[in-house]
């Protein structure tokens, strides 16, 4: 039996469950009344991660909820096409599809056998967690001139093997690979 947290002992960044989904607490904000007899309340921002909607949702202090069947297994991405994108599960070797939607951006990341994690909950897979940076190759860039740095911009444009485009510094290279931050999705530096 999975054990159960009352509401007003959820603090950020912890998982719980809610009308049998898991959610991500996002934000806490608890109001203690100043009246005697009044009820302390959790106002929860959190977000569903099986529909990814955020909300605002209030609970009184004593309400429970249990703990997901939450688990991150490592799988390696091993193609896309029309249906989403294909990955294997590295400890049982099943093969997941996960549709566009559930993909979100990224396929702008993903190449062939970029190791990833696959969020699981009670044992199908929810998502996709992309690690903090990923070396890409570029695979088209203008040549940096001499002297370009004194208008100021030190930075141009650069085609990534997976499509998508990033500014780097002057001195990048068609070929070279390049560490990009995931989220941001900018360029951090040579690979």
């Amino acid at each position: 039996m999975a054990s159960l947290i009352e509401a007003i002992d959820i603090k950020r960044k912890m998982f719980f469950e809610f009308e049998n989904a898991p959610y991500h607490c996002l934000d806490v904000e608890i109001s203690t009344p100043t009246a005697r007899g009044g009820q302390t309340l959790v106002r929860l921002k959190m977000r569903n991660l099986l529909t990814k909607a955020v909300f605002d949702k209030t609970f009184k202090a004593g309400d429970k909820f249990k703990e997901p069947d939450l688990a991150v297994v490592p799988a390696s991405f091993l193609y896309a096409d029309g249906n989403g994108g294909h990955f294997m599960d590295q400890e049982s070797y099943e093969t997941h599809e996960f549709g566009p939607d559930m993909l979100g951006d990224a396929l702008d990341f993903l190449t062939e056998g970029m190791m990833v994690q696959v969020q699981k909950f009670n044992g199908n897979p929810i998502a996709i967690l992309l690690p903090q940076h990923v070396d890409l190759a570029v695979t088209y860039t203008e040549p940096g001139a001499r002297g370009d740095t004194a208008s100021g911009n030190v930075t141009k444009p650069a085609k990534l093997e997976t499509g998508i485009e990033v500014r780097v510094p002057l001195f990048i290279k068609e070929g070279e690979k390049v560490k990009v931050n995931t989220e941001t999705r900018e360029f951090v530096s040579r690979a």
